[in-house]
């Protein structure tokens, strides 16, 4: 019933996200539509001026904050699965090489992996960002800001993917098909991309989904700090570090709005991966 309602969550949020376009009632990006006179309206109470309703408010800026949700939804969704899906391609390949091949490999890509799990992966995030952004052109920075940012988190979080992907195939490498296939004179890369990577998927599929959830947080927790997502193109994480600002002036629900709306994506998301990680688990069952 938990994974149930947790699904229902997500799709929901997902589909909020999509259809922003026609569910936001403003278009909160829009300097052309915003009105300073309805900054500051709490929500479901109208302006002093304006007389305007917002259903979860308005910031300083007077954008409704609803609308500002959604349309953040997106860029939050987008960075999380880009780099969900940079960090799953390179943990999968460096572990299926350092598990098949072993040796000098094996043990380069470990230790690099070992490294790197000693530091927290939001710092390591943060460092990729400050390198990628340093040697950018200054024109360009801010241009190629998400694309350098997922390029952060994916890089900080390969290494789970390769940690599973290596022990699974050092497991399915000892089995006789495998041996099999090496008796017909298969290709090394045949071999990991054809026979080992297709039943090595299930573990994938269950890290995926929880890096998802940890990338979206990552993501937030960068452009809380400042160094992720431009205030222009405000995801989740840049909607709660404007919200903060305004939390002790008694603007409360600038701050709560975003913070519940990430909390639920994470928590749907986390709990989801939890029961794919059951269901896909054989000794389970």
């Amino acid at each position: 019933m938990l994974a149930v309602g947790s699904f229902f969550v997500f799709t929901t949020i997902i589909l909020l996200a999509i259809f922003a376009n026609y569910l936001a009632p403003h278009t909160p990006f829009d300097p052309s539509t915003l009105n300073l006179m309805n900054g500051f309206t709490p929500p479901m109470e109208p302006n002093e001026f304006t007389g305007q309703v917002f259903l979860m408010g308005t910031d300083d800026q007077g954008r409704d904050l609803f609308s500002t949700i959604l349309y953040g939804l997106r860029i939050s969704l987008f960075v999380g699965l880009m780099a969900v899906l940079l960090a799953m391609v390179l943990g999968v390949i460096l572990g299926l090489i350092s598990g098949f091949s072993g040796g000098w490999l094996d043990i380069i890509i470990m230790r690099l992996a070992d490294i790197q799990m000693t530091f927290p992966s939001i710092l390591v995030a943060m460092l990729v960002y400050g390198v990628a952004r340093g040697m950018l052109p200054p024109e360009l920075r801010y241009e190629m800001s998400i694309t350098v940012l997922i390029i952060s988190i994916g890089l900080s979080e390969w290494v789970p993917f390769a940690r599973t992907v290596r022990g699974s195939t050092l497991v399915e490498k000892e089995k006789d098909y495998i041996t099999s296939a090496r008796m017909l004179g298969l290709k090394r890369f045949s071999i990991m991309t054809r026979h080992i990577l297709p039943n090595i998927l299930s573990p994938v599929l269950v890290i995926a989904t929880i890096t998802f959830a940890l990338a979206i947080i990552a993501e937030a927790t960068l452009s809380f700090l400042g160094v992720g997502v431009p205030t222009t193109k405000p995801s989740l994480g840049t909607l709660i570090r404007i919200g903060q600002d305004f939390l002790f002036s008694g603007e409360w629900w600038i701050l709560l709005f975003p913070a519940l709306t990430l909390l639920a994506l994470a928590l749907s998301i986390n709990l989801f991966g939890d029961w794919l990680r059951d269901m896909l688990n054989p000794k389970i069952h």
